[in-house]
């Protein structure tokens, strides 16, 4: 029995997105065409490896067996493409990477010039977006790899480890609270707060926080870029909540200062995401591995 590794591959795709529509999206290709292919391999093999309903398809028990061959299968070429590489002067590529605001801020920027250095044939597409809209572009297909923050693991995401910061409360030159080292989350709830989008995951967090010591964030305006929020902060329109780092970085040129947060969840850690069981190119493969050496 033949196979081509284009229908293997579309075959995988709708398996994981559990859909035609995601699955052609994903494999940049017609629904139409992702239908025949289907519907050409189950007449190869001699069954149905689907069973379609309205809303998608699930695998039939010739369909979850398929499965675990075209896995191996695949990761068998990514072992190939790996060894193949090595006797390659440079890998080529483009790479989608979706990253949140504290990744941009802080580490990212050095960590991609240093790979770019390394890797100068390698083409990089850098969008920001919070946390949210990162999960979703590397579920849709969107993006080949994310930069962000999060309590747990989706389980459809495969995440890596990649640095550690902390966050820290931002506050205006003079302000009443210049003058403590530190300070409880619950002791803000009074406070007027300059945040960042109801999308953001560290948004979510502090909202959590807020609720399980029984008050609400009283938030006076909603910013995408730490830019704009050390901005309002040192017009005094409000405080707000960010990495340590990036106040510090602003403090050498507008009057804010950054005052610690006495939470364990101040520290957090910034993680490397792809999409879970699916095929890395060597491209994407070798970013993963250059942002989660340290």
């Amino acid at each position: 029995m033949k196979h081509d590794l284009a229908s293997l591959n579309i075959f995988l795709c709708v398996a994981e997105e559990k859909s035609l529509t995601r699955a052609s999206v994903r494999a940049h290709i017609a629904v139409s065409a992702v239908s025949k292919r289907i519907a050409e391999l189950e007449g190869r093999v001699g069954t149905p490896l689907f069973v379609r309903f309205a809303r998608g398809v699930e695998l039939t028990a010739a369909g979850e067996a398929l499965l675990v061959h075209v896995r191996s299968v695949f990761v068998r070429i990514e072992e190939m493409d790996e060894e193949l590489a090595s006797f390659s002067e440079e890998l080529r590529g483009n790479i989608r990477i979706c990253a949140t605001t504290s990744a941009l801020s802080q580490f990212l920027p050095f960590d991609i010039a240093s790979f770019r250095h390394k890797y100068p044939r390698i083409n990089l597409d850098i969008e920001g977006r919070v946390g949210g809209a990162i999960l979703r572009a590397l579920r849709e297909g969107e993006a080949d790899l994310g930069v962000f923050s999060v309590e747990s693991s989706p389980p459809d995401i495969e995440v890596f480890r990649y640095r550690t910061y902390e966050l820290a409360l931002a506050v205006p030159m003079g302000h009443s609270l210049v003058n403590g080292s530190s300070i409880r989350y619950e002791a803000l709830a009074g406070y007027s707060m300059v945040a960042q989008h109801a999308d953001s995951l560290l948004y979510e967090r502090l909202e959590k926080e807020a609720e399980s010591r029984g008050f609400r964030l009283k938030v006076g305006v909603r910013v995408s870029s730490f830019d704009c929020m050390c901005q309002l902060v040192a017009c005094q329109y409000g405080l707000a909540i960010m990495p340590r780092e990036t106040i510090e970085v602003y403090a050498k040129s507008i009057p804010i200062v950054a005052i610690s947060l006495d939470e364990d969840w101040a520290e957090r850690d910034l993680v490397v995401g792809v999409k879970a069981n699916r095929y890395l190119d060597p491209a994407v493969k070798s970013l993963v591995e250059h942002l989660t050496h340290y």
